[in-house]
């Protein structure tokens, strides 16, 4: 079954290009060229997938995104970004906001096209995950223990693919989500970079072991009471991270690790 995906691109023969090869591959296509317009569509029928241009007139791709962010019924909204800025920073930027998906103009719709269906795929195997735990769930129950990792005081549910912290929701994006459900499986192992910039990556060549501490950094805003002395998520020195397996209660409890720096 195709997804419903709305493409928010001010370049109209460019709109019509991905548009054109959305429908072929047997999805749904909207079309808007500008950012407002943009935000209404998302508001009064939410798609599947956004695909996102940065430069637009009225609103711009990036406060879109930072919009939909905060909002919690399109926070976790699969956005990949199209742009012709193409440095780190830029880069950063973006992850930083909240995109999933980072694509920069010149690219070829055959590129484009596999970067949606990775996208869809993560969500498609969230959905299947989440059918799955269900399937095997007691009788007389509604699965509520399955698919539920708990790492100290975090909670991350694969099945409603939510988090809490404390029992305080928590709304990630699908990037912060897929690190912090990798980390949660096993939670007091330490993860390198590169063992999350796996998890992280998807077919996306544009992302680097710095957008991995990228979504540490916007994690640790949304989960730690104080960010910049992180009890959750840690820092192993020049290892990588990880999240703590106890409580804050519990950090009186001799350390299975010696002293990090964050």
């Amino acid at each position: 079954m195709g997804a419903n995906v709305l493409v928010a691109e001010d370049d109209v023969k460019q709109a019509e290009i991905i548009g054109h090869y959305l429908v072929r591959e047997g999805h749904v296509a909207r079309i808007v060229h500008d950012g407002r317009t943009a935000l209404e569509e998302i508001r009064r029928r939410p798609p599947d997938l956004l695909v996102l241009d940065v430069m637009m007139p009225g609103v711009d791709g990036l406060d879109i995104c930072r919009v939909l962010r905060a909002e919690p019924a399109h926070a976790s909204l699969p956005v990949l970004m199209l742009t012709a800025r193409t440095t780190e920073e830029d880069l950063l930027l973006a992850f930083d906001l909240g995109a999933d998906e980072y694509v920069t103009k010149p690219y070829s719709p055959r590129e484009l096209m596999a970067r949606i269906r990775n996208l869809l795929r993560r969500v498609e195997r969230l959905a299947e995950a989440e059918a799955e735990q269900s399937s095997r769930s007691p009788a007389g129950t509604a699965g509520e223990a399955y698919g539920v990792l708990t790492a100290g005081a975090i909670e991350v549910n694969r099945r409603r693919h939510t988090v809490t912290v404390d029992g305080r929701p928590v709304v990630c994006t699908a990037g912060e989500f897929d690190l912090l459900a990798a980390m949660a499986a096993e939670p007091g192992q330490v993860f390198t970079r590169r063992q999350l910039l796996a998890v992280s990556r998807g077919t996306n060549a544009y992302i680097t072991e710095r957008t991995v501490d990228v979504h540490v950094l916007n994690l640790r805003k949304k989960i730690e009471a104080d960010p910049s002395s992180p009890v959750h998520l840690q820092t192993v020195y020049k290892v990588g991270y990880k999240l703590n397996d106890r409580t804050p209660s519990d950090t009186s409890l001799p350390a299975d690790l010696p002293s990090e720096s964050r």
